[in-house]
């Protein structure tokens, strides 16, 4: 009598069948949590006042002349022959009246848009991988097919709210013009809002420029309205390269929105210190958000961190530490400070997706969300310390990440949820299960995964008794199934492709 039972719990929590994947609808994530503080209030102001040493002391490398060009202008002390800019606090203050504490951006559905700052939090892609893996194809260089797979599983997952810059490089398509080709993709296989390249003027400028069609707009409309956001990576230690700053320039001159993030390895990049690195980072991040207030007063802009620390016996970088996690949450303490919104990453050292992988990013996203991340960046699909998109791992993070949006429901208590008029109708020593406050609530009650598997051993055994990263594999490809494209308007889509064809005879051989 028992076997029947066994198959029949196998069938219902098998991943096969017609069942859609059970996932969370979309929605925009609040957290109502008071943030956590690692740091005392005097401790932030210590590592704001070693910052403001750091800037107008020691300075930082400008490779740009127009860059350095304003810096001047402004007043800063501007050495040409090193490229050293020093700024002094005053600066600082100017430009931070001027930011914003939080801003939207809005995609061509502008049922997409995110709002970036306050307690809101959205999840991206991982972006900037050169290779890709999955458990059936084994580790292989990035290629546009698996591009746009990993874009559609992004566009298939509510949770994920956005997409990376490339999540992984299709290296068969010449360097200089592929970007043209991964927007593409971005905007025809999914109506959210993307991270375009900003490694120099016109990466930068081909994504605000494709956005701006795929909406009807204007440049000086999608000013007002931004739509696409990039990256600033600083060269930790305190330098600011040239192709880097003129993307930043060019994001902030557009109006369309920058995070300024070092990348602070302790030990490496950084002081060995977590206080030492927080300094730094603060002093690079602070840089770089002068910079976007001179180029444009307003521009939307976050407050960056990526600190970790390597491995001290390989010099290896290291992620979802002690160490970054508490980073991850000190640096929300600083750009609370300064009144901006934040962007951080979970992130994990692990060449594959199993349970290193997924307890070093979990270690990870909590502190991006006890923090009071808004921008949690690389949060899908993350591998080999970034080095990897990965299509299992992708799954798992999003199992993940569903956890914690519901970890983020508030508990409800009113008279419904307390329950006492079941608590007297159930007798001592009895159940739940039939008494009609459970019947009214069984379906929805709980978090339905879509990854874990509850089933008892023997039940598992004859399912195939597959671990989480082999069904981690049947859902991806299922989720692929399930992908439905977002319709876009044939003449947008037409407009789109001629932008592509103009832009690649214009780029020719040369830079962008």
């Amino acid at each position: 009598m028992t076997e029947p039972r066994r198959k029949r719990g196998a069938e219902r929590t098998s991943n096969r069948g017609p069942a859609a994947i059970p996932q969370l609808p979309p929605r925009r994530v609040v957290n109502p949590y008071p943030p956590m503080a690692v740091l005392s209030a005097d401790q932030v102001e210590a590592i704001h006042q070693a910052s403001m040493h750091i800037l107008e002391n020691f300075g930082i490398e400008v490779m740009s002349k127009r860059a350095l060009a304003l810096f001047e202008r402004a007043g800063a002390r501007v050495d040409r022959s090193s490229m050293n800019v020093r700024v002094d606090r005053g600066m600082v203050e100017e430009a931070l009246k001027t930011t914003r504490s939080s801003y939207t951006l809005t995609s061509r559905n502008p049922a997409r848009a995110i709002h970036l700052g306050g307690n809101t939090i959205n999840f991206t892609l991982v972006a900037g991988p050169p290779n890709v893996h999955d458990m059936e194809r084994g580790r292989r260089a990035g290629n546009l097919a698996d591009y746009s797979d990993l874009v559609r599983l992004a566009q298939h997952f509510n949770c994920i709210h956005m997409l990376g810059n490339q999540v992984c490089a299709p290296i068969e398509l010449p360097a200089n013009s592929r970007h043209l080709d991964t927007y593409f993709a971005n905007l025809t296989l999914t109506d959210k809002c993307f991270h375009v390249s900003a490694i120099g003027r016109g990466r930068a400028l081909d994504g605000i420029e494709m956005m701006a069609i795929s909406r009807g707009l204007t440049l000086e409309q999608m000013a007002e309205d931004p739509g696409v956001t990039t990256i600033i990576s600083v060269n930790s230690p305190r330098r600011f390269d040239g192709m880097m700053a003129e993307g930043l320039m060019t994001m902030a001159e557009f109006g369309q929105s920058v995070a300024v993030t070092p990348f602070t390895l302790m030990g490496a990049m950084s002081p060995v210190t977590l206080a030492g690195a927080l300094a730094q980072q603060n002093a690079e991040a602070l840089f770089g958000i002068v910079l976007t207030q001179l180029v444009r007063l307003g521009a939307p802009v976050m407050y960056g961190a990526f600190t970790s620390n390597v491995d001290m016996k390989s010099g290896a970088p290291a992620f979802g530490t002690p160490e970054n996690t508490k980073a991850n949450i000190a640096s929300g303490q600083l750009a609370r400070r300064y009144n901006l919104p934040y962007r951080t990453t979970p992130g994990s050292a692990s060449n594959a997706a199993d349970a290193q992988g997924a307890y070093e990013t979990l270690m990870a996203l909590w502190g991006a969300v006890l923090g009071h991340g808004n921008l949690v960046y690389h949060a899908a699909g993350w591998q080999e310390g970034g080095l990897t998109a990965s299509f299992e791992k992708l799954i798992i993070d999003v199992e993940m990440m569903q956890h914690m949006m519901e970890f983020l429901r508030p508990i409800v208590v009113d008279e419904g949820e307390l329950a006492v008029q079941a608590l007297g109708a159930v007798p001592t020593g009895g159940h739940f299960f039939g008494e009609p406050h459970t019947l009214e609530r069984y379906a929805t009650a709980f978090y339905q995964p879509m990854l874990s598997n509850w089933q008892n051993y023997e039940a598992w055994q004859e399912a195939g008794a597959l671990d989480t990263t082999a069904r981690a594999t049947r859902l991806w490809k299922k989720a692929l199934e399930e992908y439905v494209q977002p319709a876009m308007d044939p003449a947008v889509r037409e407009a789109l492709a001629s932008y592509i064809a103009r832009r690649k005879e214009t780029i020719g051989q040369g830079e962008p």
